[in-house]
């Protein structure tokens, strides 16, 4: 059954004359007549008493008025669906981050993206590197947000937060009061860093910074997260180096220093697929672009 001929049918079921319908249709009579006659035979019905003076619905006429208007408006809203979807507005996006961006990053994304894209649905979870890198790999992961250095075969990194790295302390450990503090100064302190296993580029690269000042971290503590390094430091008298987001976020009980000298920043990177984008994606990876 053509869309058309339920047009042209209500048409006439509304004008009740076949030369008023087929002036707004933009038809020609003949043309007219022959799509309700193609109706009419598919159904097998009459949907028209006519005759030269008037045309009137038939009983099937009457009942098939309300079908054609249910059917034309079911299917201009799955037209309209479908249009959207192709310009991203709506789905599904799965989106993984690390805790450490959930406060610098996601909220104000998040809420941004939804204003724009109501009809998206995301479906946000708290993850950490190593598994956001292998759920982006197997697919059931559609947009990562993980701490660099980083690097994955199949995988595009494309850092949108940059910040530096500071030394966080206790407020009642015996370096707290010093005005500054340089790396060569923690050469003997007991560290609690983010573990290797759980964000192993990181952690590089905080050795590498130590190495540089000419020491390796005594390392007493890997956590899974950034913020238990923070709790666990401002309890007793280790020390971590950390981004400063992570140290502004916390409460009473600890103090961080800046690290003097240049010994790189700590970036945050959004991460997809290389062989797998959508229109949805495109559109949240230009926001998260546009936020930075």
């Amino acid at each position: 059954m053509e869309l058309r001929h339920m047009r042209s049918f209500l048409a006439v079921a509304e004008a009740l004359s076949f030369v008023r319908a087929s002036r707004i249709l933009h038809l020609s009579q003949p043309a007219l007549t022959t799509q309700i006659q193609q109706l009419e035979e598919e159904l097998g019905v009459r949907l028209f008493f006519r005759n030269k003076r008037r045309v009137e619905l038939t009983d099937a006429g009457r009942l098939f008025v309300g079908e054609a208007s249910e059917a034309l408006e079911r299917t201009a809203k799955a037209v309209e669906r479908v249009r959207r979807a192709s310009r991203g507005e709506i789905g599904l996006l799965r989106v993984g981050f690390v805790s450490s961006a959930a406060l610098s990053i996601i909220p104000r994304l998040a809420t941004a993206f939804r204003r724009r894209y109501p009809l998206v649905q995301l479906e946000l979870m708290n993850l950490r590197t190593t598994t956001q890198l292998e759920q982006l790999a197997n697919g059931t992961l559609d947009i990562g947000f993980v701490r660099l250095p980083a690097q994955q075969r199949g995988l595009l990194f494309t850092p949108i937060h940059t910040e530096p790295f500071v030394i966080v302390l206790s407020k009642h450990h015996r370096l707290a009061g010093k005005k500054s503090l340089s790396l060569k100064d923690l050469a003997e302190e007991s560290f609690i860093l983010y573990g290797r296993r759980w964000a192993p580029g990181f952690f590089d690269q905080v050795m590498r910074m130590c190495a540089s000042a000419g020491f390796t971290p005594n390392l007493v503590q890997e956590t899974g997260e950034m913020y238990t390094a923070v709790a666990l430091v401002a309890a007793g008298e280790d020390i971590s180096i950390l981004p400063r987001s992570v140290v502004m976020s916390q409460g009473l009980g600890i103090v961080s220093k800046t690290i003097p000298g240049t010994f790189g920043r700590s970036e945050i990177a959004l991460v997809t697929r290389q062989d797998v984008s959508s229109p949805t994606i495109d559109n949240f990876v230009g926001f998260a672009k546009r936020m930075d």
